[in-house]
C-alpha cells in the first residue's frame, strides 16, 4: 500500500473524507480541481512551490512560537495563561502545517484531504487568536460569552467546509473576515487592562489578514496565493507580539 493510500485510509476513519472527495470529483468534472492555478506560471506550478515554502517557514516559526508561548506562560503566568497560550499556539501550528501539506502534495486524494484541513484550520486559528484575549483580560462573563460564540462559529465553519470545501469561496472568505473583525466588540473592555500598543498590534494583525484576503480572492494576480501567505505571516506575527508582550503580564482576576 502506498503511503498516500495509507494516510487516506487512516484519515477517512476520523473525518468524512468521502463527502469531501465526492465534491472534488464534482469539481473536477466542472474543470475545477484542488490545485492552485497560477497566472504567472502556466505549465510549471511554481506558485505551489512558493506557497509551500512560505508556509513551511510559517510552520517552523509557529513551532518555535508555541514553545516560547508555553515556556513564558509556565514561568510568568497562571494556569489560564498556560491553557489559553497553548490553544493559541497549537492553532498557529495547525494552520501552517495544514497549509504547507496542502501545497506540498500533488496526489489528488491527499490534496482533497489537506485542502479541507487547511481551510478548517483557518477557523481554528481565528478562534485560537481570540482565546488568550477572552480568557485573560476579559476573564468573566463577557470573555466566556465571546469565547463560546467564536468557537461555536469555528465549529460551524468546519462543518460548512465538510460539504463545501471547494464552493462559495467568497462567502467563506467573508465568514473568516466577519469572525476576525468581531473583535471590535472587545476593544473598549480590553482597553481597561491591555496597553494601547497591544491594541494596535491586534488591529494591525487584522488589517494584514484583511488586505491579504484581497489577494487571496484576486486569482488573476500572479502569485496571488503566495502573496496572501505573506500577509498571513505578517498578521500572525502581529498577533503573536500582542499576546506574548501585552497579554502575558496581565493577571487573571476572579
Amino acid at each position: 500500500m502506498k503511503l498516500y493510500d495509507w494516510l487516506f485510509t487512516g484519515i477517512s476513519g476520523i473525518i468524512d473524507i468521502g463527502t469531501i472527495c465526492n465534491y472534488c470529483q464534482y469539481a473536477n468534472s466542472k474543470g475545477d480541481d484542488c490545485m492552485i492555478k497560477s497566472a504567472a506560471t502556466p505549465g510549471v506550478n511554481l506558485e505551489e512551490i512558493l506557497n509551500a515554502v512560505t508556509h513551511g517557514v510559517g510552520s517552523l516559526l509557529a513551532l518555535i512560537g508555541l514553545g516560547a508561548l508555553m515556556a513564558a506562560a509556565y514561568i510568568d503566568g497562571s494556569v489560564w495563561h498556560v491553557v489559553s497560550f497553548s490553544i493559541y499556539g497549537i492553532s498557529l501550528v495547525l494552520l501552517y502545517v495544514a497549509s504547507t501539506l496542502y501545497h506540498s502534495f500533488t496526489n489528488e486524494k491527499l490534496k482533497c484531504i489537506f485542502k479541507f484541513l487547511d481551510h478548517s484550520a483557518i477557523y481554528v486559528l481565528i478562534a485560537g487568536n481570540y482565546t488568550p484575549f477572552t480568557l485573560i483580560p476579559l476573564h468573566g462573563t463577557m470573555g466566556w460569552t465571546i469565547f463560546s460564540v467564536i468557537w461555536g462559529l469555528a465549529i460551524a465553519g468546519i462543518i460548512f467546509q465538510v460539504f463545501f470545501v471547494k464552493r462559495f469561496k467568497i462567502f467563506a472568505t467573508l465568514c473568516y473576515l466577519f469572525m476576525g473583525w468581531l473583535a471590535v466588540v472587545m476593544i473598549k473592555p480590553l482597553l481597561a487592562t491591555v496597553p494601547l500598543e497591544g491594541i494596535y498590534w491586534l488591529i494591525g494583525g487584522g488589517l494584514f489578514y484583511t488586505v491579504g484576503a484581497i489577494f487571496y480572492l484576486a486569482q488573476k494576480i500572479p502569485y496571488n496565493h503566495a502573496i496572501w501567505h505573506l500577509f498571513v505571516l505578517a498578521g500572525s506575527i502581529a498577533h503573536f507580539v500582542a499576546v506574548l508582550k501585552y497579554i502575558l503580564p496581565i493577571p487573571v482576576m476572579g
